[in-house]
């Protein structure tokens, strides 16, 4: 938003200076982005007469011109004008003078051999147009002109200052004038000169198909849209960043700047020729667009509509996008001498949709997207009638309403109690004391609100251009402590104050990331809105900025392959990476969400090209897989594996079902083949998918989260191998719980340490060779108190998996 301090001044009194204004206007919310000094385009640029003017002796588009600027003697500047001659007054830059709009600096010189000593300007080199045909006539643009060698600045609305405010969401009353004003009169105390609104114009019903908006339209006659605007009304609209159209179009702009309620004007004659009938207000509706209707805008483009549009429709003919733009066929021009003018409150989601669905953003529809007031459509609409009036001899024929209109508003309580205890003491000279009750009801109705006396508080009812934004108690004790100063209120921290620390399941989560990163894998974050999938069904989110953005993300694995596709094509060797993020699930009534750790061993792996001399060497399952097992042992955990078949994203016969504690955690296997060459990943791919909720409460259990002592062994211990031809779909993991539970409570240990498949086995027999470490409490086991409980390993191995001994 682009604020005037002239215009400001005009609407409150502002003493202070512009340094100042900014500081409080930033501290109390509207963020000052850039301070714009006007004065410094024409800083050096006086009034000039043009006593003469002679043709330049060696060019023939040059001219001599001797000047009066209000020294002693005329100064003599040549000019390259063709509209320059004697007896006009001109802009003059004085020798020295700087024209940022240009990036100029004016020095004495010579043009071909002729002597200038300044220069007499246009209106771009001040940068009040982009163009212009010649150096600006101020004969022209003001009756009344100020004495030669006067400044230029005020003459062309120069000695001003705009700034430009960053205005938040919930605060769209910040996008009018009459909205900051309200806002520097609540924090200087400044008195506000307003201009009057007629509150309750005379209506007429109108019956027509509205799709949920307030809607008035009013039917003006004997505007004229060639005559320009006057001065003022181009130079307030310049310094609030809207270009001078005409007359009409440049009073719905002003009161769109002023008030903040965006206007529209049809051309009453161009209706009737568009639709080829006659035109009255029943004949405007509000409607969705249907799919394949064309639009032409009035910035000229042609666009094609669809059902997320919502138009605006004279005898079912869209002449306007609702809330965005007009159509360039019903637009004012040189020939409108009526005009229907629009004034209307549309749904900001509607808006939001269509401005999106066109890729196009305007002034009313920003306005429209943070909402607006529905108390100030009609006054708006009277508004502009009335400057209409002042410009034209027109007059008004009738105004009509439709839809929803204003809603009884009902006051909200304000409690002392409230007040005090959520912002706590202010802190004084004499000690920390309660804001009083006389500084809550200034603030509160410098905002414009009302209050009456309750025993609690206050009931207070907010002026209509802040009900949006002023709905709950903590919204009123917000706008208290922001204009009384927040930084005025004492520390309120809870007593006792008590250290803070991260619970087991913190600090569990973030030993995992930790040991992933030591074992060689990079941590990402994916972003959790995806595109849709023809696979899975998937969450769609209501507003969404992009197709590839409009989902909730079901996995994470897509992504992390997507991920090792865009650094291979990198020419990068390899790339392993995990993540811990959530997954969701279910409809979008009931959303379930999932922690889930995630994550792709893809390629060669960097870390570990000095074993191999430099040659890359891909891992093999079972490397892949202890990047696993070193991390759960770390967190004194035990994965078993149980064969996968049915996973469609995994290698068939090198996949594995990883349980804990009885129950399946995730999985772990080897891309499938088709995937990997659809993907142009390499053979060594590697996934894993981990259930994170229960991997933290396995880890955070209280026998393994708190260390316990154990004393070290005394005694030696005595290791027996044991080998047995068992079926192929005995499972090693099987084997050695097995023989666990048979060597208590002797057995300390037991681990894999051969596998052989071979025809002299037999079909579908392999033989299985473990290492057995027994250890006694109190004393050196010998042979005989080992070897009975061996043979019951033995013995548990043949009943169990009717195992074949081999030693």
């Amino acid at each position: 938003m682009r604020v005037s301090i002239s215009w400001l001044k005009q609407l409150v009194q502002v003493n202070e200076s512009v340094d100042d204004l900014s500081e409080r206007l930033s501290m109390a919310g509207f963020e000052v982005d850039d301070v714009d000094d006007l004065s410094a385009r024409a800083q050096g640029v006086v009034v000039g007469n043009v006593l003469e003017r002679e043709k330049h002796p060696n060019a023939d588009k040059l001219s001599v011109c001797k000047v009066d600027v209000g020294a002693q003697a005329p100064i003599q500047i040549v000019c390259g004008a063709s509209n320059v001659r004697s007896g006009i007054h001109v802009p003059v830059a004085m020798v020295g003078a700087t024209l940022p709009a240009v990036g100029l600096t004016i020095k004495a010189g010579e043009l071909r051999g002729v002597a200038s000593n300044g220069m007499i300007c246009s209106l771009t080199e001040l940068g009040l147009t982009e163009q212009s045909d010649g150096i600006a006539i101020l004969d022209e643009l003001d009756e009344s002109l100020p004495p030669n060698g006067s400044p230029v600045a005020p003459l062309l609305g120069l000695d001003d200052t705009v700034l430009e405010l960053a205005i938040t969401a919930n605060r769209p009353d910040g996008l009018s004038m009459v909205g900051i004003a309200r806002e520097v009169a609540a924090l200087t105390g400044g008195s506000l000169s307003l201009p009057e609104l007629d509150l309750d114009p005379s209506t007429s019903p109108l019956t027509t198909e509205l799709d949920g908006c307030f809607y008035t339209i009013t039917r003006i006659e004997g505007v004229d849209g060639s005559k320009p605007s006057p001065t003022w009304l181009q130079q307030r609209l310049e310094r609030g960043g809207v270009n001078s159209v005409n007359a009409v179009v440049d009073v719905t702009n002003l009161v769109m700047l002023e008030q903040g309620q965006p206007l529209h004007a049809f051309d009453a004659d161009a209706l009737e020729q568009l639709t080829g009938q006659p035109v009255d207000a029943k004949s405007f509706a509000v409607r969705s667009a249907r799919d394949g209707e064309i639009f032409v805008g009035l910035d000229d483009q042609k666009r094609t509509l669809d059902s997320r549009v919502q138009v605006v429709t004279c005898h079912d003919r869209p002449v306007a996008v609702a809330g965005v733009m007009g159509s360039l066929e019903s637009g004012v021009t040189a020939s409108t001498r009526n005009i229907w003018l629009e004034s209307a409150l549309f749904a900001p989601p509607r808006v939001r949709h269509s401005a999106r669905a066109l890729g196009l953003r305007t002034d009313a529809s920003s306005r429209f997207e943070k909402g607006l007031p529905v108390e100030m459509t009609l006054p708006c609409s009277a508004r502009a009638s009335a400057l209409l009036s002042q410009e034209f001899s027109c007059s008004e024929s009738g105004r009509w309403v439709g839809g929803s209109g204003p809603a009884e508003a009902g006051p909200v309580l304000l409690r002392r109690s409230a007040l005090h205890q959520l912002l706590g003491p202010l802190d004084a000279a004499d000690g920390p004391e309660d804001l009083d009750d006389t500084s809550i009801e200034n603030c509160l109705t410098a905002l414009g609100c009302q209050l009456s006396a309750h025993e609690q508080g206050w009931e207070v009812m907010a002026p209509p251009s802040r009900r949006q934004d002023l709905q709950r108690e903590v919204d009123l004790i917000e706008e208290v402590a922001r204009l009384v100063g927040f930084d005025r209120f004492g520390a309120h921290l809870p007593d006792p104050l008590e250290p803070g620390a991260l619970t087991p399941r913190q600090q569990a989560e973030r030993r995992l990331r930790q040991l992933f990163c030591a074992t060689g894998l990079q941590e990402v974050t994916t972003l959790s809105l995806v595109p849709a999938s023809e696979q899975e069904q998937r969450i769609a989110i209501s507003n969404p900025l992009l197709a590839d953005t409009s989902h909730l993300r079901t996995n994470l694995w897509e992504e992390h392959l997507q991920i090792c596709v865009r650094n291979l094509k990198a020419s990068q060797r390899g790339c392993s990476v995990f993540e811990i993020g959530n997954t969701y699930s279910g409809s979008p009534e009931a959303v379930s969400q999932k922690a889930v750790l995630a994550g792709v061993i893809c390629g060669d792996r960097r870390l570990s090209t000095w074993a191999t001399s430099g040659k890359p060497q891909a891992p093999d399952y079972f490397q892949a897989r202890g990047v696993l097992t070193r991390v759960m042992e770390a967190l004194q955990l035990e994965l078993s594996d149980r064969r996968l078949t049915d996973d469609a994203r995994l290698h068939p016969g090198r996949a594995a079902t990883l349980v804990l504690e009885g129950r399946p955690l995730g999985c772990f296997g080897q891309l499938h083949p088709a995937m990997a060459e659809e993907l142009d990943l390499p053979e060594a791919t590697y996934l894993f998918e981990l259930d994170l909720a229960r991997l933290l409460d396995a880890a955070t259990r209280s026998n393994r989260w708190t260390p316990s002592f154990k004393p070290y062994p005394t005694v030696p211990f005595s290791e027996r191998d044991l080998a047995v031809i068992v079926d192929r779909s005995s499972a090693a993991t099987d084997l050695i719980q097995a023989i666990r539970k048979a060597g208590k409570p002797l057995l300390e240990q037991v681990e894999l340490v051969d596998r052989f498949e071979g025809e002299q086995l037999g079909d579908n027999k392999v033989s299985q060779a473990f290492r057995l470490r027994y250890r006694g409490k109190n004393e050196t086991l010998t042979d005989d108190k080992i070897q009975p409980v061996h043979d019951k390993v033995r013995a548990a191995l043949s009943k169990q998996f009717q195992a074949e001994l081999r030693s």
